[in-house]
């Protein structure tokens, strides 16, 4: 049985390639910064867990004892600062912990290159000296692959939201530039092949070859949509990147390097990956967007881009699946039911502990436009029933002692939701608030982004104030 430690395990890569290294019959170790995200995962009980970080070298030795093969599937491109010097330590701690544990063999997914190295963007530039760090320790079989194309990838996702969001749209010429996107199920065939065979140095994967307009259009016709794309001699890349960020979920910082890696052609170099992995036949790209959208429309992504764990915050804000997520998290010295009790007594006549003034124009605003505005108040001051309206919201779900959505039925130009669950953890009880957001069209998405700066404020306070609720009402029953 071989013996196998799977680095970024909560990744989108990782956290697919885990189920199938068991299903194959792998002894499977995943390397974890932090235990709570590997709670409730379907494989949760069928790996050995390790809890370490690349960049605290002495936390590698025992997550690679006795290791045949390790996945490393990690890097730092959405991270602040110098990304390409902490891709450079982690690099360099795995690949010498690697050598001293005496694992054979180190299998790395980077990027491919353009055919000039000197004109590769800094992204991938780190993606590249990555595999020749972890090289220079261990035999390393790098898979150097370009965009990934399946449900919840960050390539996708940025081809889905420009297509469906922008019926025309002007575009930086070398947007018909050749890439060769890949299936994601292409590329979990390409890492399962790798650990079959000896390591073999750098293997550039990829599907058909096709301009990133093409991608687009692609899209469209898989969607029966028409759109206009019209390329324009001059538009910067990091330009380009802010209009993906705010067009797409794709945050800037993440933006930048897909858009980099478009701006000079990447294609396959040779036919190594076909010499080497004969059993690997990559699908087309049309065939890659019919399987993704239908994991989507099913409500079965496996893993998203957005689901690694980057540095733990208050808010985080997250967009898939076509619905924007805000998500606060706020320490509660308060038990559990005090927490329930105070967000479930939100509304009606006592309000939302803040900014109430605002929440009544907008009341007085969604009547005179023919919703129902704040007149319908609630039922009971302190109990909610799910199906039951309170103020222009409808209960939808009510967990008793746990959890509170309210589906909002105010005149939008989209559909939102407003979540609280009252959850404990390692760190001690806190408060998760969730606002979330399906923008109807072009509309909806400057709907949601002209209100964000007033809703960062408000809504912050008011998770606040419902964990001082919470805390007031323990001490009345204390």
């Amino acid at each position: 049985m071989r013996r196998v430690l799977v680095t970024g395990a909560t990744g989108y890569i990782g956290g697919r390639l885990v189920p199938r290294l068991i299903e194959r019959g792998d002894a499977v170790r995943v390397l974890v910064r932090d235990r709570g995200r590997v709670v409730g995962r379907p494989w949760e009980g069928m790996v050995d867990l390790a809890v370490g970080d690349v960049l605290r070298p002495q936390t590698l030795p025992d997550a690679l004892e006795g290791i045949d093969t390790a996945y490393y599937l990690i890097h730092a491109m959405t991270s602040e600062g110098d990304f390409a010097e902490r891709d450079r330590r982690g690099a360099e701690h795995f690949g010498l912990a690697a050598k001293q544990a005496g694992v054979n063999h180190i299998i790395y997914l980077g990027g491919l290159q353009p055919g000039d190295d000197a004109m590769a963007s800094p992204h991938l530039a780190s993606r590249a000296e990555t595999g020749r760090v972890l090289a220079g320790h261990v035999p390393t079989t790098e898979l150097r692959a370009g965009p990934i194309i399946g449900s919840g990838s960050a390539s996708f996702e940025m081809v889905r939201y420009l297509t469906e969001r922008l019926p025309a749209m002007v575009a930086p010429r070398w947007i018909n530039n050749l890439v060769q996107p890949i299936a994601v199920r292409d590329i979990m065939a390409y890492l399962l092949a790798a650990a079959e065979h000896e390591p073999v140095g750098v293997v550039d994967v990829g599907g058909e070859q096709l301009a990133f307009k093409a991608m687009m259009h692609g899209y469209a016709e898989v969607r029966g949509l028409r759109r206009l794309i019209v390329p324009v001699p001059v538009l910067a890349p990091k330009l380009a990147a802010r209009w993906v960020g705010f067009v797409t979920p794709i945050p800037n910082r993440l933006a930048v390097p897909l858009v980099e890696g478009v701006v000079r052609p990447l294609i396959v170099k040779d036919q190594r990956a076909r010499e080497l992995f004969p059993e690997v036949e990559p699908i087309g790209y049309r065939r890659s967007v019919e399987l993704a959208l239908g994991k989507i429309h099913l409500g079965e992504i496996e893993t998203r881009w957005s689901g690694s764990l980057g540095e733990r915050a208050v808010l985080s804000l997250q967009d898939s699946g076509g619905i924007i997520r805000e998500v606060r998290r706020v320490p509660a010295a308060c038990s559990a039911d005090a927490l329930y009790r105070a967000f479930t007594s939100l509304g009606g006549e006592r309000g939302y502990l803040t900014f109430n003034w605002a929440w009544r124009l907008r009341g007085v605003l969604d009547k005179l436009a023919g919703g129902p505005g704040l007149r319908r108040g609630r039922r009971h001051p302190n109990e909610l029933l799910p199906g039951e309206a309170m103020d222009f919201w409808r209960v939808e779900e009510v967990v008793p002692g746990e959890r509170l959505t309210l589906r909002a039925e105010m005149k939008l130009p989209g559909e939102a939701w407003l979540r609280w669950e009252a959850r404990e953890e390692g760190d001690g009880p806190f408060l998760e608030q969730t606002a979330a957001f399906r923008p109807r069209g072009l509309p909806g998405l400057l709907y949601w982004w002209s209100l964000y700066p007033v809703h960062l404020v408000m809504f912050t306070r008011m998770a606040r104030a419902i964990a001082q609720r919470g805390r007031e009402l323990d001490q009345r029953h204390a």
